[in-house]
C-alpha cells in the first residue's frame, strides 16, 4: 500500500496509521433505496446519471464540482459576506487570494467556471483560430467552438493509453504543437489551452518541466498560454511527489511557480477551490483584462461580483488559501489512492497511474463484447447504481459529442467511467462500499448489454441525453 492511503490495522502492523486532517462536524444521513426502486429510477432517467434525483442516490460520485464539504472557516466567512452590489469587501479578498497563491495581477470574478470560459473564449479567439490543447474537456472545446475556434488535441500520445504508466501524461507534445504551427502560422494560434491534471485523460499531471519548455517555445513564437486551472492544486501535488527538485517544496510554491509560465487562467472553483458555487478569470494583460471586465458585466454581473454573492466570494477567498495546506492534498489524493489501490489489486481496469480526482474505470476493459457506439462507459455507469446505488458518470463517445462538420461521433480512444471522489466528504468505509460493488459489476459484466441513444440535446448530449437497454 502507498504510505499516502489510510491503512487498516493489520495492514499497518509496526506503523503510524495515516487519518484525514478533520473531524466530523456536521453529518447529512443517507439512504439506499431498494434495487427495484432503482431501477424504476434509472429507467426514469433514461439510463442517464445525470437525471437521476439526489435523494435516490446512496454515494454520489458523479463529480467533484461542487460537491465539496466546507470548512468551519469557511462557514463563518458565510456570516460576513458584503453583499453590496457594487465594491463589495469580499471582492478584494478574493482578490488578495488569487494574486497570493496564483500570482495573476487582474482577476475577473464569475459565477462558475463555464462562465470564465466564455469570457476567455469570446475575448481571445478570433473566427478560424486553431486553440491547441492537452486533450479536450467538454465545456471549454464548446466555449472554444462556438467563438469560432478550432480544437487541437496536442497532448503526448501516452495520455490515451489506460494502461502506461507515464509519470505526467498530461504534458504537452511539443513537437505536435511545432507542427500544427508550422502548418497554420503562430499568428492563427489564438492560444494554448493548458489544463492542470487533464480531466479526460484520468486525472493525469503536467510537468513543470514540461510547461517551462512549452513557455519558451511560445515566446519564441509570440503564441499566449492560458490555463484551465481547475485542479492545479493537484497537479502541484504529482510534481512535488515526482519531479526531480520539488520534494523538499510545498504546494503552495508549486503552484506559484507553474503559474508564472502562463500569461492567465481561468478556474471553476467548485473543484479546488473547495467552494460549492464560483469561478474566476486572471490575466496579466492590462488590455486583455479591460475587454474581460467590460464583457463580464454583460453576461455575468458588475466586475466586483461576476454574478456570486458577497459570501460566496468570502468563502472562495478562504477556500484558495485552505485548497494549498499540504496535509490537506496528500488526505484528499490519498483517498482516491485507496481506492485505486483496492480496484487494482482485484484486478479491476482502470486508468494508470491513478490520478488526483477520481478513479476512471477503463470501460473497453471491462465490456469488450460492446461495442462504442453501444455506450459502454454509460452502461457501466448505470450497472453501479444499479448494484447500490452509487453515482458514477460516463467520461467516453456521449461525452466527446458529434464533429460539427461531419455530424458524425467523436470517437474517443479511452470510454471511461469516472467514479469523482468530492473533497471532505466521504470516509474509508465509503470507498470500500464503492470497490466492492465495481467488484460485483465486474464479476457480472459478460451478461451486461450496451444501450441505445433515444434522445440527443444539441449541446453537451452527455448531460441530457436519454438510453434504452439494447
Amino acid at each position: 500500500m502507498n504510505h499516502l492511503v489510510p491503512q487498516t490495522m493489520g495492514q499497518q502492523f509496526g506503523r503510524r496509521s495515516w487519518a484525514e486532517p478533520w473531524k466530523i462536524k456536521m453529518v447529512e444521513p443517507l439512504r439506499m433505496i431498494s434495487r427495484e426502486e432503482r431501477q424504476r429510477a434509472l429507467e426514469e432517467a433514461g439510463y442517464n446519471t445525470f437525471l437521476l434525483r439526489s435523494e435516490d442516490v446512496y454515494i454520489d460520485l458523479l463529480t467533484d464540482s461542487g460537491t465539496s464539504a466546507m470548512s468551519d472557516r469557511q462557514w463563518a466567512g458565510m456570516m460576513l459576506g458584503d453583499e453590496a452590489y457594487a465594491g463589495s469587501r469580499n471582492f478584494y479578498h478574493l482578490e488578495e487570494a488569487v494574486r497570493t497563491y496564483y500570482g495573476f495581477r487582474h482577476v475577473v470574478p464569475t459565477h462558475q467556471g463555464r462562465g470564465a470560459e466564455h469570457l476567455i473564449s469570446q475575448t481571445a479567439i478570433k473566427p478560424g483560430q486553431f486553440v491547441p490543447g492537452n486533450m479536450y474537456f467538454t465545456t471549454t472545446r464548446l466555449h472554444q467552438e462556438l467563438a469560432g475556434g478550432i480544437f487541437v488535441d496536442v497532448i503526448i500520445d501516452e495520455a490515451h493509453d489506460p494502461e502506461s504508466l507515464h509519470p505526467f501524461k498530461g504534458n504537452v507534445d511539443l513537437a505536435k504543437l511545432e507542427d500544427l504551427i508550422s502548418r497554420v502560422g503562430a499568428e492563427q494560434i489564438a492560444y494554448i489551452s493548458l489544463a492542470g491534471t487533464v480531466n479526460m485523460a484520468g486525472g493525469q499531471p503536467v510537468s513543470m518541466a514540461n510547461v517551462q519548455a512549452l513557455r519558451e517555445l511560445c515566446d519564441r513564437r509570440g503564441i499566449r498560454i492560458f490555463l484551465d486551472a481547475t485542479r492545479l492544486v493537484e497537479n502541484a501535488f504529482f510534481i512535488q511527489e515526482r519531479e526531480e527538485g520539488y520534494a523538499g517544496r510545498s504546494i503552495a510554491q508549486i503552484l506559484r511557480e507553474f503559474c508564472d509560465y502562463a500569461d492567465g487562467a481561468w478556474m471553476s472553483a467548485k473543484k479546488d477551490n473547495l467552494v460549492n458555487i464560483g469561478g474566476w478569470l486572471a490575466v496579466n494583460d492590462d488590455s486583455l483584462f479591460e475587454e474581460l471586465r467590460n464583457l463580464v458585466v454583460v453576461y455575468e454581473g458588475l466586475h466586483t461580483y461576476g454574478g456570486l454573492a458577497g459570501r460566496d466570494m468570502e468563502t472562495l477567498a478562504i477556500g484558495i488559501e485552505e485548497s494549498v495546506q499540504d496535509d490537506h492534498i496528500r488526505a484528499r489524493i490519498g483517498q482516491v489512492r485507496y481506492l485505486g489501490e483496492l480496484l487494482t489489486d482485484w484486478e479491476i481496469p482502470v486508468v494508470q497511474p491513478v490520478g488526483g480526482h477520481a478513479i476512471f474505470l477503463d470501460a473497453r476493459r471491462f465490456y469488450p463484447h460492446i461495442p462504442q457506439d453501444e455506450f459502454p462507459a454509460q452502461t457501466l455507469a448505470a450497472e453501479l447504481y444499479l448494484d447500490s446505488g452509487i453515482r458514477s458518470m460516463e467520461r467516453g463517445i456521449a461525452s466527446a459529442g458529434r464533429d460539427p462538420k461531419t455530424g458524425d461521433h467523436h470517437r474517443p480512444k479511452l470510454e471511461l467511467t469516472r467514479l469523482t471522489i468530492p473533497r471532505r466528504v466521504y470516509t474509508q468505509a465509503h470507498m470500500d462500499v464503492v470497490a466492492e460493488s465495481v467488484k460485483a459489476v465486474h464479476d457480472a459484466r459478460e451478461s451486461t448489454r450496451g444501450l441505445r441513444m433515444t434522445y440527443e440535446p444539441k449541446y453537451l448530449r452527455f448531460f441530457q441525453a436519454r438510453f434504452e437497454r439494447l
